[in-house]
């Protein structure tokens, strides 16, 4: 019976140690999607800023950009997939809008691609892009590879 015990004891403790493991993760993500809703100087927040975007220049992109686009996020998990896709897109967007094109093409996408990717995963951003058979050596200067 002790022994049954002491085992039902351990379950319970590892059980707890996982859900405030899995809450903590939860919660920092949480916490960062509130930091992003909140209020910058000028009135709106970095969501905001890339629903301005998105909106401004959704006429201005082409079948095969979107498809592109599509094709630079399977990388990404699923599950965070739709938000690494809406935040590359706002940044191309802003690129557009900064240097008034007309249409968004390949340069833009790759440009707003690595500049929205952070620097820690540009590694396998470049892997990416090679597997792909994108060149990326016009855009090596926004690069920042790690040793």
């Amino acid at each position: 019976m002790a022994q049954m015990s002491t085992g039902f004891s351990v379950f319970i403790v590892g059980w707890t140690i996982v859900l405030v493991a899995l809450m903590g993760i939860g919660g920092f993500f949480m916490f960062r999607k509130f930091l992003k809703s909140m209020p910058k100087q000028d009135g709106k927040s970095d969501l905001d800023w890339q629903d301005y975007y998105i909106d401004q220049t959704r006429s201005m992109w082409t079948e095969e950009g979107l498809a592109l686009l599509n094709e630079l996020v399977e990388p990404v998990p699923q599950l965070f997939r739709d938000v690494a896709r809406r935040s590359i897109a706002a940044k191309i967007g802003k690129l557009a809008l900064d240097e008034k094109a007309a249409t968004i093409d390949l340069d833009l996408i790759v440009k707003g691609y690595i500049l929205a990717t952070p620097k820690r995963d540009h590694k396998f951003l470049i892997d990416h892009l090679k597997k792909k058979q994108i060149d990326y050596s016009p855009y090596e200067k926004y690069l920042h590879m790690e040793s």
